[in-house]
């Protein structure tokens, strides 16, 4: 009597088996997996989870129950592969994992719409900036704290009150302005570059897109801004949207491809980590393989690209004291770490404090809190536990989502510290105060 074989994956984006392969399965990972580390479940590992996949390759296992489960219970964090002594591409797995759950496996109606909400509107900066004036008056008016004293969106679900929890602080229901097309250089021209401003960055962020164009000008550079810019395909990548993700990278393959610049400078971690695998996303597509492999080539973090450059103008003194969060996506997938510490420490008059186990994500993950809230705040509290070892006034990190949720940890818990990106520190230190 033969085993029953099961149909988990199909062949379009399937784990690739010589990935899985390269596993030995020495558990070099466990230590540096967020997920193994809260629970201590192997099937909550990189290991576990290349075990799954394989069984689920070989219909070994249906796509349901316990593949569904640990691999959505995945940060995507990544810590696993400068861990992994045979240098496995864990993201390439996990990616291509997601990708048949989310094409096949069929989720809950409330899931359905769930996600279908986050992706028709945070991959889109004009449809989130038209919701600023919205979340303005519904803090401004008192209704937010009113509904969450209530606690009644947490009872209706976990997963809309996360959400609810995560909307940043709104300044003003006005649109942020627009950055200019074209930046002039400060002195003389060293570099002409060209910046993604991002979806999240430009609408809740639009100060460090600011930061970012003063800072690069300071340095010598002209900055281009494309203004048709649309999103970098990060979010759906990272959530098994493949498709989607794809579609995205190549409308922004064909806005910087013909600029004539230097670099493609990035201030989010997730962008600049998605749009390096461009040439490794799109390696299929004929018509786009070579073009997004000479993006991917361009593309700089902000922090990566004036280390290399080497910093230039006045940087004035600032008397403050930082500390520095690795997000995951520019400390696992970048591999940039010292990078942004060696330029911050270059401003006079910082002290830089390091943070215990700070490159251990802090549970925002893309849109991870969003759908794995009770994960998402195990960590959240795990990072706040190392915030609290040193008195610092600002916690600084290379990524929106990071600030996002680093910020509402910092607010539950009543701690007397602020959020930065690390270039605004510079922008601080050209211009001679924070602000």
């Amino acid at each position: 009597m033969s085993e029953t074989q099961y149909q988990a994956f199909d062949e379009m984006d399937k784990p690739s088996a010589d990935i899985i392969d390269d596993c030995v399965h020495c558990g070099f990972c466990l230590s540096a997996c967020p997920t193994y580390l809260e629970t201590g479940n192997e099937l909550d590992s990189p290991r576990g989870r290349i075990y799954l996949m394989n069984a689920a390759s070989n219909g070994e296992i249906p796509l349901e129950g316990s593949l569904v489960k640990h691999l959505d219970m995945c940060l995507g964090c990544l810590a696993c592969e400068p861990a992994c002594p045979s240098g496995v591409k864990y993201g390439s797995l996990i990616e291509a994992g997601r990708a048949q759950i989310e094409r096949r496996y069929e989720r809950s109606s409330f899931d359905k719409f769930y996600k279908s909400m986050i992706f028709t509107l945070f991959p889109y900066k004009q449809r989130l900036k038209l919701m600023l004036p919205l979340f303005y008056v519904y803090q401004k008016l008192g209704l937010r704290s009113l509904v969450q004293s209530s606690g009644i969106v947490g009872r209706i679900s976990p997963k809309l009150a996360s959400m609810e929890e995560m909307l940043p602080e709104v300044e003003s229901p006005t649109f942020p302005k627009e950055l200019p097309e074209v930046i002039a250089a400060k002195g003389k021209q060293r570099y002409r570059v060209a910046m993604l401003t991002g979806c999240v960055q430009s609408a809740f962020f639009s100060k460090t897109n600011e930061a970012t164009a003063r800072v690069l000008a300071e340095n010598g550079c002209e900055v281009l801004v494309p203004q048709n810019q649309s999103c970098c395909g990060a979010l759906s990548v990272h959530s098994g949207r493949l498709s989607e993700g794809r579609d995205f990278a190549k409308l922004t393959i064909k806005t910087f491809e013909e600029l004539d610049v230097d670099a493609i400078v990035i201030n989010s971690a997730g962008c600049g980590s998605t749009m390096k695998e461009y040439g490794e996303i799109l390696k299929d597509d004929p018509e786009y393989a070579d073009r997004a492999q000479a993006l991917s080539e361009k593309t700089k973090d902000v922090m990566e690209f004036l280390f290399d450059i080497g910093l230039e103008g006045d940087l004035k003194k600032l008397d403050i004291k930082v500390t520095y969060q690795d997000a995951c996506h520019i400390g696992h997938a970048q591999r940039i770490k010292e990078q942004p510490r060696e330029v911050i420490k270059q401003i006079p008059g910082l002290e830089f404090i390091e943070m215990p186990e700070s490159d251990l994500c802090c549970g925002s993950a893309g849109i991870y809190n969003l759908v794995q809230p009770e994960m998402s705040q195990s960590l959240l509290e795990r990072k706040m536990s190392n915030v609290r070892q040193n008195k610092v006034d600002y916690l600084v990190a290379g990524n929106p989502g990071c600030l996002l949720q680093i910020q509402k940890g910092i607010k539950n818990n009543g701690l007397n510290i602020k959020t930065a990106h690390p270039v605004q520190l510079l922008d601080w230190s050209y211009k001679g105060s924070v602000s």
